[in-house]
């Protein structure tokens, strides 16, 4: 490829699914997606190499980019408007030149940051006609680096650790029309403006262009152009975390609730491994992984980040609190197979059969001092902050407890009522969704109304995933739920459809239903059949449905208050999550 400046442009083969996803885009820029860019930890750690499309699409994974400010004598930035041609982000305007280092021994160098530097020069002849003769590598000055994500729709994502360099040079321009439609040259206060305009959004300002003008670069840099002693003493070796920023663009499209998760689920789980591994005990590691490593779907983890993304700002000290969160929440799961005496969760082995009794326990104790570690170690949190953080997630374990008590209680009792199930689910799982939203929200910086709605919300999708769970148990194969299905009425919990059950007239049906309720292993499955059937017939699953409808109805009320944005998809999903299990 011409202008590219290396021999061997390093590519990855992709598969007739990945070169069908671009037989709708322009073959040039198609062709391009096959670069072996570098696929970066969230610290810049190299991990290897990866493709141009796997980094972008879908969840995306994070990578190595770089941002080039070219000022001329006259102290202007160039700006460039990326062409309608390219696959992502086509007709925003950018910086000079923004792309990756290609995973080559060249640009691979971190050397006083050569590899990025390489690139630029490779970039900035391929982008824009600007002849390598014309710029020396020297006089690029490698100022800072930044972490953010930036969802376009769907399919397309930019996850990028950026490397901001700038260089001053008075160079010709004979921009490439594939990559960039046109150019111009801005100073200061022209750049200002621009920043602040409504712009449609083709030709709105890219959202990593906005984070370095608006968050990144300060008017020092300005005054420091042309001379590099002074630029290089504005440098530091930091990773400024931007967060998702998909919201900067105008026509964003979020993604759905799945590709929502598995963008930070693998950064969440990373913290709950680093933290739990870290005991020096390997068995007692171990079986705090268990259930860890048995998957799970991570919403309560990953929920203060989606609600901090679709009410306000992200950053990585969200993942933290997600992580302590998700630990807590195992350590119940632990003792919760202990209380009830399940054998089996998440189709494995529950703790204390994997290992034993004693260590069961010690794990579940020890996750939750490990969770609070974690939450007091989260970054990017004001020190002030710190305190009532750790204050509502203890509030939060306590509630948990209460519930988890009200729960074993409840299997001694006949005469439970409706409103004693309300407040045992409330503490047993509502409260932490409830938990989760109001942290979220309170960490993206949004206001005080905005917080409570959020906490309103979690508590509603709480109260409803809480009532389907209950219904899921009765409707659904032990295959599908990695445990015995009906296990909840052998077991005799009072759930609000044996409550209503046992609330009506005697009859045949409520007889059949009490012969097999709390008879745990002595009752045979042909008979517990018979009595999942006269919950039915008795009119209790149709009662606890409507209300976990009921409380579905008011998530969505919730999030009807909030502005729309692309984050919104996925909240939105989460609350169908579970009513959408059983239709």
């Amino acid at each position: 490829m011409t202008g590219y400046g290396i021999d061997d442009v390093p590519t990855l083969a992709l598969n007739e699914t990945q070169r069908g996803n671009l037989v709708s885009e322009d073959d040039t820029q198609a062709i391009l997606m096959a670069e072996a860019v570098i696929q970066v930890s969230e610290n810049d750690q190299v991990i290897g190499p990866i493709s141009k499309l796997d980094s972008h699409s879908g969840a995306g994974e994070y990578h190595r980019a770089f941002s080039v400010l070219l000022f001329n004598s006259n102290n202007e930035l160039l700006l460039q408007r990326r062409s309608m041609d390219k696959v992502t982000f086509p007709g925003v305007w950018a910086n000079s030149c923004c792309s990756h280092p290609l995973h080559s021994e060249g640009e691979l160098d971190e050397t006083n940051a050569m590899g990025v530097k390489r690139a630029a020069v490779r970039k900035l002849e391929q982008e824009l006609g600007i002849s390598p003769d014309s710029i020396s590598i020297e006089d690029f000055v490698f100022m800072t680096k930044m972490r953010y994500s930036s969802r376009m729709n769907q399919d397309w994502i930019e996850r990028e650790v950026d490397h901001i360099l700038v260089i001053q040079a008075d160079v010709e321009v004979n921009h490439n029309p594939n990559e960039v439609s046109e150019v111009m040259w801005v100073n200061q206060d022209q750049l200002e403006m621009m920043l602040l305009e409504e712009r449609e959004a083709e030709g709105a300002v890219a959202p990593w262009f906005r984070c370095i003008a608006a968050r990144v670069m300060n008017p020092n840099w300005w005054n420091a152009i042309g001379n590099v002693s002074d630029l290089e003493a504005l440098s530091d070796d930091l990773i400024h975390d931007m967060g998702d920023v998909s919201h900067m663009l105008p026509n964003a499209i979020g993604a759905d609730l799945i590709t929502s998760i598995k963008e930070v689920k693998p950064l969440v789980e990373q913290r709950i491994e680093s933290s739990l591994r870290a005991s020096r005990h390997p068995r007692l590691a171990n079986a705090m992984m268990h259930l860890i490593e048995g998957g799970g779907k991570r919403m309560r983890a990953t929920l203060p980040w989606l609600v901090a993304k679709a009410v306000g700002d992200t950053h990585s000290g969200l993942l933290d609190i997600g992580a302590a969160i998700e630990t807590v929440h195992n350590f119940t799961l632990v003792h919760d197979d202990i209380m009830d005496d399940d054998e089996v969760r998440r189709g494995r082995n529950a703790v204390h059969i994997e290992y034993d009794m004693p260590t069961a326990i010690n794990a579940g104790d020890a996750m939750l001092a490990i969770a609070f570690e974690r939450l007091v170690q989260a970054e990017n949190l004001e020190p002030g902050d710190v305190a009532p953080l750790v204050r509502r997630i203890a509030w939060m374990v306590r509630r948990v407890s209460e519930g988890q008590q009200l729960d074993i209680e409840f299997e001694e009792r006949l005469n439970v009522s409706e409103e004693d199930y309300l407040e045992m689910i409330e503490g047993k799982t509502a409260v932490m969704f409830l938990t989760c939203a109001e942290i979220g929200a309170r960490v993206s910086g949004a206001d005080d109304e905005v917080i409570q709605l959020m906490a309103q919300w979690g508590l509603a999708v709480g109260l409803c995933f809480q009532l389907m769970d209950d219904l899921i148990d009765v409707l659904s194969d032990s295959a599908t739920l990695g445990k015995p299905a009906g296990s909840d009425v052998a077991q005799g919990k009072r759930t609000l459809m044996v409550i209503h059950a046992l609330q009506q007239p005697d009859s045949k049906a409520k007889e059949v239903l009490l012969n097999v309720l709390g008879k745990g292993e002595d009752v045979a499955p042909e008979d517990l059949q018979a009595g999942l059937d006269a919950l039915e017939e008795l009119g209790s699953i149709a009662y606890a449905r409507e209300k976990a409808v009921a409380y579905h109805a008011e998530a969505h009320e919730c999030l009807d208050r909030l502005g729309d944005g692309p984050a919104m998809v996925a909240l939105r999903e989460l609350t169908d999550f579970q009513l959408a299990r059983i239709h």
